[in-house]
């Protein structure tokens, strides 16, 4: 299975562009901390290139800046990121394409609307009251991006399919780190 297929789909922006962590947290409007924890957690991980070690720096493709920016936007509306990773996760083993998903929120659960204009519960409860559509989203970060360095990709960038799982030593609880000026969720 590639990392293509373990991430959201999507069908956007130019494969040869990536995107180094300082200039994703910019774009995003998220903290270089909060970046970090969520590759190592593999809620959305880089697809061009890991940081493996000192010294190397995470590589972001464009779809990976819109499932980023997609997470800030479900926390933003109040969902925790423990319910943001689980509807992910759903949306994942659903083989979903995340441009073809609306995503809708009432704060504490999270909702995606099908092909068919059904209502998926991704967290199997509650009511959705927020609609998040995505195209607006990806439009946006197309204008945004062009303002930023991109790094040239090459066949040695590309995370490998068969890569080995970054070391067991790296787990963490599954909450967000919290600190002086942030909230938990």
């Amino acid at each position: 299975m590639s990392q293509h297929d373990t991430q959201l789909r999507l069908d956007v922006g130019d494969e040869d562009e990536g995107y180094r962590g300082p200039t994703v947290t910019k774009i995003v409007g998220i903290t270089y901390r909060q970046l970090d924890y969520w590759a190592r957690t593999k809620l959305v991980e880089p697809t061009y290139r890991k940081a493996e070690g000192s010294g190397t720096q995470r590589l972001y493709s464009f779809d990976d800046i819109v499932r980023l920016r997609v997470v800030k936007r479900l926390l933003d509306t109040g969902v925790s990121l423990q319910k943001v990773r689980m509807a992910v996760d759903e949306l994942r083993s659903r083989g979903a394409s995340l441009a073809g998903t609306t995503l809708m929120s009432d704060g504490s659960t999270v909702y995606a609307v099908d092909d068919d204009a059904q209502v998926l519960d991704l967290l199997k409860r509650g009511q959705g009251v927020f609609a998040l559509d995505l195209d607006p989203v990806v439009d946006q970060l197309r204008g945004e991006v062009t303002a930023f360095p991109t790094e040239r990709v090459t066949a040695a960038n590309v995370v490998a399919a068969d890569a080995p799982a970054e070391d067991a030593s790296d787990e963490t609880v599954e909450s967000e780190p919290v600190g002086p000026g942030t909230k938990a969720n």
